[in-house]
């Protein structure tokens, strides 16, 4: 991480992620009671360390499930917003929500929808499983892919750049 996107990641109050292909592998599976998602349980826990550490959480999604509302819910984000086309659009509405500027958020896409979000924040972040577009966009590309625990690199990349790791880790190190 360069001097530039670390004192990025220090100004971040907020953390919009994409689903698929970013929460997810990007793979789609097709049950008879509808579409199945696979999650990552270190990713869930991310989440729960970031709220812990007081940053907001949301997610923006181009495709709608019934298998991410659930997850959502378990994470507690703050925002989820399923099926926008327009994610660009749409944006500056979650912001509004959350009560936190552009500047001072973070978004992490895997694709080419996912590029108006990251032009408008202040951290942008591309997985690592990425297109080369967003990953062109980005100030950091995880090293772990969508799905396989690349929510939580962001999440203890912010922590840690923030100076809240230590206090966050307080509670399981004694």
């Amino acid at each position: 991480m360069t001097a530039s996107s670390d004192q990025q990641a220090s100004a971040v109050e907020a953390i919009i992620f994409d689903i698929d292909g970013v929460l997810t592998s990007g793979s789609i599976v097709y049950g008879p009671d509808g579409e199945w998602k696979i999650f990552n349980v270190q990713d869930g826990h991310g989440f729960k360390l970031a709220k812990r550490a007081g940053l907001k959480l949301g997610i923006l999604s181009g495709r709608a499930s019934e298998a991410s509302t659930r997850r959502a819910q378990e994470l507690q984000v703050d925002v989820c917003e399923q099926g926008i086309k327009d994610k660009g659009a749409l944006l500056p509405d979650i912001l509004g929500k959350l009560g936190v500027d552009a500047a001072k958020t973070c978004y992490v896409g895997d694709d080419v929808v996912d590029l108006p979000c990251m032009q408008i924040v202040g951290f942008p972040v591309a997985v690592e499983n990425a297109v080369e577009e967003v990953k062109a966009c980005a100030l950091y590309t995880t090293v772990r892919r969508g799905g396989d625990g690349a929510a939580r690199e962001v999440i203890e990349l912010i922590l840690k750049a923030k100076g809240l790791w230590s206090e966050v880790m307080n509670r399981y190190e004694g």
